[in-house]
């Protein structure tokens, strides 16, 4: 267990420096998407280590690095939806502005850190292994995933749940599930139900975000109809959704 957390630790911090690499060479448009698809996988993997020496302070700087992403990537997002839909100027304009993003986001002080400290950490977990202290580790992780699993089925029982802390749990889980693939005990239909349900609930999402932009950046508006229309249709499909996963998987 423990020699396999080491090497998903460096796979991961291999990805990282290759995101870092590509941002900085600005070669291609996925870049940003794959370096924060990384820092989630890394703070799925850590979540249920917590009180483990050095994870604190790797979650925090992962962290810090998807607090600095998220808007520039809420913007690319939102730049490639302009350009599908023929607001090209609009788009070019948000484009231009992720330009010098890039290589920003890879010099920055946050992905650094956030580099200097994965690079240690599996020392911190050799040396915790030395010291004892990961002892019934397959089990301490089985039981934080375990809550996390009944934490999503309380809220998906909730009639008045919340669609942004749905969408957050659900990240949460379906990644817990894909970092420790080993201990998924979850019902079979639970991966592709989760996926469906992150997917609904994104697009529900976008087209929250971008009404709220509309309100600050005026070359949204003649976006705004098609989003209210887009976004009751995505409430209703995540319904549904959420409605499969609740019946299927709890």
């Amino acid at each position: 267990m423990i020699d396999r957390l080491v090497a998903r630790i460096v796979g991961l911090q291999v990805r990282l420096l290759a995101c870092q690499a590509r941002l900085n060479a600005n070669t291609d448009s996925e870049a940003l998407h794959d370096l924060r698809t990384t820092v989630r996988r890394l703070r799925s993997l850590l979540r249920p280590l917590r009180g483990l020496p050095g994870v604190e302070q790797l979650e925090a700087a992962a962290s810090a690095v998807g607090a600095l992403t998220t808007p520039l990537r809420d913007r690319e997002v939102l730049a490639a939806y302009l350009e599908l839909h023929g607001q090209t100027e609009a788009a070019q304009w948000r484009r231009v502005q992720m330009t010098d993003a890039y290589p920003a986001v890879a010099g920055s002080p946050e992905l650094a850190h956030l580099l200097m400290i994965l690079d240690a950490f599996p020392r911190f977990v050799r040396a915790a292994q030395r010291e004892g202290l990961l002892k019934r580790l397959r089990k301490r992780i089985e039981k934080r995933l375990d809550k996390q699993w009944k934490k999503l089925g309380e809220a998906l029982r909730d009639p008045a749940h919340d669609r942004h802390r749905l969408r957050l749990l659900i990240k949460r889980v379906r990644y817990a599930m894909e970092a420790y693939p080993e201990l998924d005990r979850l019902p079979e239909a639970a991966m592709p139900r989760l996926k469906s349900a992150q997917g609904a609930l994104g697009d529900w999402h976008d087209c929250w975000q971008w009404l709220v932009r509309a309100k600050e950046e005026a070359d949204l508006q003649p976006c705004v109809s098609t989003w209210q229309v887009a976004m009751e249709k995505a409430e209703a499909k995540s319904d549904k959704v959420l409605d499969k996963l609740l019946g299927s998987c709890f």
